[in-house]
């Protein structure tokens, strides 16, 4: 029996879900950027570098074998330069064969110095690389895990691309700056201290030359990197936005070549990949300018360097070999220098990835089972609303003060114009959006009450878009109960009339599909995705237009299939065609957000009232 009270109409209220194109979009690409908008900087730079660092926390071993590799090599590398100016003073007085003897021990232990980093080198690479796999594996499974924790309507805000875009070009980013700057900052930082205290050791007056260049490196990396920090954030921005047009474009091609709009299309995608282009651009040249300004710099400081120490090695204060070897320090000092420069100019393109990334996984969740959460086990259907109230928009109402109550095993049809909130009620009722006020139960509880897994298991849905994974039709079939062995799925197959069909085909069950079940008719999908939802016997049915994509003939057979899934089971019908509701217990007709008359068909064409007038639209033209 369904009752109806208090329904009231607010002021102004809308049934339709938020916009993608006013909220960042669905699946139909919406939510673009608009151009002009200012760059989005990184909101929190040292924060997300604080967060990225947590993911080395499960490689302490191996970052500890790496950073003793790290100090060894940059060890060797302090040593070299030194025995390079012990060479040029030994052979400056090479004079008997005591001098002959160093001179061949200093060779000697500059070829052993040279092989002994190259060996070290390569175990940084092999060391660095499994760390920086295992933890953009780590990063990836929880964005990845957090995906299926959002509720519905993070997904109704954001296209389907531009999520794909963080979860693989983001971390992409974040994966190759990990892999290849980590050693390179752990050495540079070791090079540069280790450096100057050599060159300070050597020659002090070449020190203080050498560091006229320090200021200008600093002033330069601070410039550039904060023009780059933004252009890297919105090229992974513009980035994101064209995965989702392309994802858009590709899903609906069978709609533009229906409707002839390949030519804007391409300018569509013309215009985004033209706006990717000229941020792209500008964030290269800005990053380009790092190393060559470098050079110039270093070029000075080797200048200056030389200028000196000729100076003093005219006044014998200092000799060759210490000019040469202080020129390597000098060299040394400088050039992790422009890494870390470098290195930080691509660090931001990696942290406006980890940004982005940081940024979904800081979205909320849905709401999380409490400690006295209930099982809803062995449900009968009893459904109930009180005084519900529902918007997509805060004081905009979709749903005000909705009351009705659903006795176990009846089907209740839903019907009314497009965006009266039909498909609303069921979001509600399975919790895909929470009510604003209000309660919603089943069997006597408040649907908040029960355990999300049990709720939505004694759910079975059948919508009007149909989604078949890339996989067999009996792994299709079975998503509706995994542990489901295939005699169940044979039987759920015949129940839902698809046995016949799949018959025919070359192999049967182990016919693969494509992606979406594209190989299939809409009607052998609709039929297959019945199969599925009797194989998971839920105690309530949700038929969302499930047969509006199909001709008559397999619409007479989806229906045999629905009549036989829905013996027993609470059953709400969404349908626009009335001829296909006529038989069922109730039907409720949904206006504006509410309720505005219930009954069965013959009593509904008796009031004259909305049904009445929708049903007769639909068939005036039928003598």
């Amino acid at each position: 029996m369904v009752e109806a009270q208090d329904q009231r109409k607010p002021e102004s209220r809308t049934a339709d879900p938020p916009n993608p194109s006013v909220l960042g979009g669905g699946r139909g690409g919406g939510g673009r950027m608009q151009r002009g908008m200012p760059v989005a900087k990184a909101k929190d730079m040292r924060g997300t570098v604080k967060r990225l660092w947590g993911y080395f926390g499960d490689e302490r071993k191996q970052l500890v074998a790496l950073s003793a590799l790290v100090l060894t090599s940059t060890a060797i590398g302090l040593v070299v330069p030194y025995l390079i100016g012990q060479a040029i003073d030994t052979i400056e007085n090479l004079s008997g064969s005591s001098n002959v003897s160093l001179l061949r021990i200093i060779v000697i232990g500059l070829v052993a110095a040279y092989l002994l980093d190259w060996v070290i080198h390569f175990g940084q690479a092999w060391f660095m690389a499994g760390v920086s796999q295992r933890i953009v594996r780590k990063l990836r499974n929880t964005l990845f895990i957090k995906l299926q924790k959002l509720p519905i309507s993070f997904f109704d805000k954001h296209t389907h691309g531009e999520i794909m875009s963080r979860l693989s070009n983001d971390i992409e980013s974040v994966s190759n700056t990990v892999a290849h700057s980590t050693t390179q900052l752990m050495s540079s930082a070791l090079m540069i201290t280790g450096s100057f205290i050599m060159m300070v050791l050597l020659s002090p007056y070449l020190t203080l030359a050498s560091m006229v260049t320090v200021p200008l490196v600093y002033l330069v990396a601070k410039v550039i990197t904060k023009r780059t920090r933004a252009l890297f954030k919105q090229q992974q921005k513009m980035l994101g936005e064209l995965n989702g047009h392309i994802e858009e474009m590709i899903s609906g091609i069978s709609v533009v070549k229906a409707f002839n709009h390949e030519e804007t299309v391409v300018l569509q995608f013309d215009a985004i990949n033209h706006s990717l282009y000229e941020v792209g651009v500008k964030a290269q040249i800005w990053s380009g300018f790092i190393m060559p300004l470098m050079n110039v710099i270093n070029n000075i400081g080797f200048t200056a360097v030389a200028a000196v120490g000729g100076m003093l090695a005219v006044q014998e204060l200092i000799t060759i070999g210490v000019i040469a070897a202080f020129l390597s320090y000098s060299r040394q000092f400088v050039r992790p220098l422009n890494e870390i420069a470098s290195v930080f100019n691509t660090l931001q393109s990696a942290l406006a990835g980890a940004e982005r990334v940081f940024e979904v996984l800081d979205e909320e969740e849905e709401t999380s089972d409490t400690e006295d959460t209930r099982v809803l086990a062995n449900p009968a259907g009893h459904i109930r609303f009180e005084q519900v109230s529902f918007g997509y928009v805060p004081n905009v109402n979709v749903f005000h003060n909705i009351s009705f109550e659903v006795d176990p095993g009846s089907s209740i049809a839903l019907v009314g114009p497009t965006g009266a909130g039909k498909t609303t009620l069921i979001n509600l009722l399975t919790r895909f959006y929470e009510v604003d006020s209000g309660r919603i139960l089943i069997d006597g509880h408040d649907i908040r009450s029960y355990s999300r897994n049990s709720l939505r298991q004694c759910f079975g849905i059948v919508l009007q878009d149909t989604y078949l994974f890339s996989g067999t039709i009996r792994e299709n079939i079975q998503y509706g109960k995994l542990d489901a062995c295939f005699e169940d799925i044979l039987q759920a197959a015949k129940l839902a009339n698809a046995h016949g069909f799949i018959q025919r085909l070359p192999n049967g069950y182990d016919t693969h599909l494509s992606e979406s079940g594209t190989n299939l008719s809409q009607g052998q999908q609709q039929l297959l995705a019945i199969a599925r939802a009797v194989l998971a016997n839920p105690a309530i049915l949700i038929l969302d237009e499930a047969t509006s994509n199909v001709d008559t003939r397999t619409e007479l057979q989806i229906q045999e299939a629905m009549l036989e899934l829905m013996q027993g089971r609470t059953t709400f019908i969404i349908a626009h065609r009335l001829s296909t509701i006529r038989d069922a217990d109730r039907i409720m007709v949904v206006d504006k957000g509410e309720i505005v008359e219930w009954g069965n068909h013959d009593s509904l064409m008796e009031q004259a009232g909305v049904y009445h007038d929708l049903y007769f639209s639909q068939f005036r033209n039928i003598s």
